[in-house]
C-alpha cells in the first residue's frame, strides 16, 4: 500500500522567493526538454529517452549555471514529467486507433510549474515541525498526523490561492483482509439525491446555497473589471481562488463523511463504473455532475474499504435504471419519472433504489460460486481492490494511493 500525507506548509518570504524562482526555472527546463525532444525526433525518428534527457541536463547546467540552483533530482523529475507526457500521448494514440473516443493531446509547452518533487530522501529531511529541502532551507509545516511507513518522495506545491502544501509519499506493508461481517449494499449515484442504497437509504450531498453561488459570481465579475496584468487583477484572482477552494473543501468533507459511513456500515459495496467524461458532454447536466464529484467519491470508497473490512466493487451500469429488480423485465423510463413501475409484474419502487438493487445483484452474480456468500470474496472480470496508482484521494490532509 502506498500512502501520501498532505500537510499545510508556511515558507518564509525569502523561501517563497526561492521556491517561485525554482518553479520558474523548472518551467523553462520543461519547455527546453520538450523542444529538444521534438528536434531529436525530427532528426532520428526516435523518442528522446528520460536517460538521454538527464544527460543533456548535466551539459545544460554548465552552459546555464542558473539551473544549478535546483537540486539535481528535482531537475531529473522534470525530465520524467516530459517523458511521462510522451508516454501518455502514445497511449492515447493507441486507444484512438482501437476506436476509443479520446483526444491524442500532444505535449504542450507549459506557462507555469506549480510544484517541485524530490524523488529520493537524500534531497530532503523531515523533522517534527520543519522539513529541510536541499537548496531551499528548513520550511515550517503543520504536522497534524504522524507519518507511518517508509518515506519515499516529497512534493511541495503552491495552489492558485497562494497556499503551500507538502505531500510526503510512503510505503506500508499490506495487511491481510478481514471482513467486518456487515450487510451488503448497492449504490446508485444521482443528481437530485446524491446516492440511493439498495436498502432504501437515501444519501444527500452538501448543498451550495444561493448566497454562496452569488458571491462566487461577484468575485468572477470583479476579476473581469480589472486590467489584465495589473496587481489588482492578481489579487482578485487570488480572492476567487481562495473562495473556490473553500467550496471544494465543503464538498470534499461531505463525501468523506459519506464514504466513512458506508465502509463502516457494510461489508460489500457495489457501485456504478460511470463514464463521467462522456456524461458531462450533456451540457444540461454537466455542472451538476461535476459538482457531485462522483469520481472522487468512488476513489474514496476504494481506498477506505479494505482497512474498514469492506469490499468495494464496480459494475457496468448499463440498463440498471431500466430493469425491474424483481422480475428482470427491461423497459424504457424517462428521466423525469421518479418511480419505477414494472409493466410486467406491477412492482412499484423509487427508480434509484430499484437501480441500486440491480447494481448489487449484478455484482453478486459476478462473484465466483465458491466464494459467494462470504464477505471479501473475489470477483471475475471486475476490480475489487484498486489497481496500482488508480486511486488518489484526499482525507483531512492525508492522501491515500492504493497499489
Amino acid at each position: 500500500m502506498k500512502t501520501a500525507y498532505k500537510y499545510r506548509a508556511y515558507p518564509s518570504k525569502e523561501q517563497k522567493g526561492t521556491l517561485n524562482r525554482q518553479m520558474y526555472l523548472s518551467k523553462e527546463l520543461y519547455n527546453l526538454l520538450l523542444e529538444k525532444s521534438k528536434s531529436y525526433y525530427k532528426e532520428t525518428g526516435k523518442t528522446l529517452t528520460e536517460f538521454r534527457m538527464n544527460g543533456w541536463i548535466t551539459k545544460l547546467k554548465k552552459e546555464k549555471p542558473e539551473f544549478a540552483e535546483i537540486h539535481s533530482q528535482v531537475l531529473q523529475n522534470i525530465s520524467k514529467r516530459v517523458s511521462d507526457a510522451y508516454k501518455h500521448f502514445f497511449l492515447r494514440c493507441k486507444e484512438k486507433k482501437q476506436g476509443k473516443k479520446v483526444k491524442a493531446g500532444f505535449p504542450r509547452y507549459k506557462k507555469f510549474v506549480s510544484s517541485l518533487t524530490y524523488p529520493q530522501t537524500n534531497g530532503f529531511k523531515i523533522e517534527k515541525k520543519k522539513v529541510e529541502l536541499s537548496k531551499i532551507g528548513r520550511i515550517n509545516f503543520v504536522n497534524h498526523r504522524n507519518i507511518e511507513g517508509g518515506i519515499k518522495t516529497l512534493n511541495i506545491k503552491k495552489t492558485k490561492s497562494q497556499e503551500w502544501y507538502i505531500t510526503i509519499a510512503v510505503e506500508k506493508e499490506d495487511k491481510p483482509f478481514i471482513s467486518n461481517g456487515k450487510p451488503r449494499i448497492g449504490i446508485d449515484l444521482g443528481i437530485m439525491q446524491y446516492a440511493a442504497l439498495s436498502d432504501n437509504t437515501i444519501l444527500q450531498n452538501a448543498k451550495i446555497t444561493k448566497h454562496e453561488r452569488k458571491h462566487s459570481r461577484a468575485l468572477q465579475q470583479n476579476i473581469s473589471r480589472k486590467e489584465k496584468g495589473s496587481s489588482n487583477r492578481r489579487k482578485a484572482v487570488t480572492r476567487f481562488a481562495r473562495y473556490s477552494e473553500h467550496i471544494s473543501r465543503i464538498r470534499l468533507d461531505c463525501i468523506n463523511n459519506l464514504s466513512n459511513e458506508l465502509v463502516n456500515s457494510y461489508s460489500f459495496i457495489a457501485y456504478e463504473d460511470l463514464e463521467i467524461n462522456n456524461m458531462v458532454k450533456n451540457h444540461r447536466y454537466a455542472k451538476s455532475i461535476n459538482e457531485s464529484s462522483w469520481g472522487n467519491f468512488t476513489q474514496l470508497l476504494q481506498y477506505k474499504a479494505e482497512s474498514a473490512g469492506c469490499v468495494a466493487m464496480k459494475v457496468n451500469p448499463q440498463y440498471t435504471s431500466m430493469t425491474c429488480s424483481k422480475c428482470g423485465n427491461v423497459q424504457s423510463i424517462s428521466i423525469s419519472q421518479r418511480t419505477f413501475v414494472c409493466e410486467k409484474c406491477g412492482m412499484s419502487m423509487d427508480r434509484d433504489v430499484n437501480a441500486a438493487q440491480n447494481i448489487l445483484k449484478r455484482a453478486l452474480d459476478s462473484i465466483s460460486p465458491t466464494t459467494e456468500g462470504h464477505s471479501g470474496s473475489q470477483a471475475r472480470g471486475d476490480d475489487i481492490r484498486p489497481s496500482a496508482g488508480e486511486a488518489v484521494a484526499y482525507e483531512a490532509g492525508t492522501t491515500w494511493v492504493a497499489s
